[in-house]
């Protein structure tokens, strides 16, 4: 969207320009603005020093290094590009490296950053200090992550995108335009965030809060599972059945084939109960109606073989069928003290299941 001038008698568009046409450069004109009013992009931060490149590679080179008020490490990345290049790459591989950064090493190199610019180097640790609101230099809560700040005339599709993605992953990756106006013999520069959105972020990051929370709640729940698994497949075992040679996982279910394609005996485990089942799945809804079809027919006799009432699922909105007994002793989140009653209830149950359906399944003749 343009800026205007507000006139008495009109809205005057600014022209929009590049920085090569201003011939402004990156480093010469950006970075040397930046490194001493580094508020400018908006955020509380402290400029360590500039062209950091304490590795090998002497081409590779950090634009701006600086700190922000929770300690982190800030990777600012300058572009006056109007797509940003590959910059976020670039980024992501200086973050790594800066990554272990101590606080002993960072007030070296801003002494050093110091002196370049003819300022005393023995101010660094103070300076840093007092930035931090730090009366002594803390070791461990130095550095706990690092920040990225990408900082360009402009950002292409593809770059945005791996930002999205990086930041959906819980890496604190933002974007900063910086575009120029021409206003006679003024040369202005809009700054704005436009990933996150200033007035987004908020809400971004309660997203992200919850999403840590599901993901803790997910592999928490994983864990209990695959534990569940261990224990019934220890009595499978035991009990020479169909599933004593499955290695248990962390999903719901556990399943060994009929040996029939498409006819697989599944154990299913929820919070508050488990069941057992013949799952019929053969990729063609219609066969798998079919099947079900001529086993209901049975229903009677396989009931009676099996000792009990089965429930009968055709799921004709689906493409599978199941037959199945609920094991209604309990879940996966029931006491541990529990579970082998459970799980024993589980397997026993299966094999009934197997034994009943056993002469309707051989009368298929698939």
């Amino acid at each position: 969207m343009p800026l205007y001038e507000m006139t008495p008698d009109a809205f005057r568009p600014l022209t929009q320009a590049s920085f090569a046409d201003m011939k402004v450069r990156e480093r010469d004109d950006l970075q040397r603005l930046l490194r001493t009013q580094i508020n400018v992009l908006g955020d509380d931060l402290y400029v360590l020093t500039e062209e950091f490149g304490d590795w090998n590679d002497s081409r590779c080179r950090i634009d701006l290094l600086a700190i922000d008020l929770l300690a982190n490490l800030v990777v600012i990345e300058l572009k006056r590009t109007n797509d940003g290049g590959h910059m976020e790459l670039q980024a992501i591989r200086y973050a790594s490296m800066v990554s272990a950064m101590t606080f002993e090493r960072a007030e070296q190199i801003h002494g050093e950053f110091l002196t370049r610019i003819g300022e005393a180097a023995e101010e660094a640790r103070t300076r840093m200090l007092t930035f931090l609101g730090w009366e002594e230099p803390d070791e461990e809560l130095f550095a706990p992550d690092v920040r990225i700040v990408l900082v360009s005339g402009d950002f292409g599709k593809e770059l945005t995108t791996a930002v999205l993605w990086l930041r959906e992953r819980d890496i604190d990756i933002r974007c900063v335009r910086l575009c120029p106006y021409l206003n006679g013999e003024k040369r202005l520069i809009d700054v704005q965030q436009i990933i996150p959105l200033p007035e987004a972020n908020e809400y971004q990051v309660q997203l992200r809060e919850k999403e840590q929370v599901g993901r803790k709640k997910r592999a928490e729940r994983y864990d209990v599972r695959l534990k569940f698994w261990e224990g019934l497949i220890a009595i499978a075992r035991n009990r020479h059945t169909r599933h004593a040679n499955i290695k248990p996982g962390a999903y719901h279910w556990l399943g060994a084939s009929s040996g029939t394609r498409g006819l697989g005996f599944n154990y299913v485990i929820v919070q508050e109960y488990g069941l057992a089942e013949l799952y019929i799945d053969r990729g063609d809804a219609l066969e798998n109606k079919r099947i079900f079809d001529r086993l209901h027919a049975r229903k009677d006799g396989i009931e009676e073989a099996f000792g009990g009432t089965l429930s009968w699922e055709r799921l004709d909105n689906k493409r599978a069928c199941r037959i199945k007994h609920v094991i209604e002793r309990g879940g996966y989140r029931s006491p541990e003290t529990d579970w082998p009653a459970i799980q024993s209830e589980m397997v026993e149950t299966m094999s009934k299941l197997e034994a009943a359906l056993k002469p309707g399944l051989a009368a298929l003749g698939l």
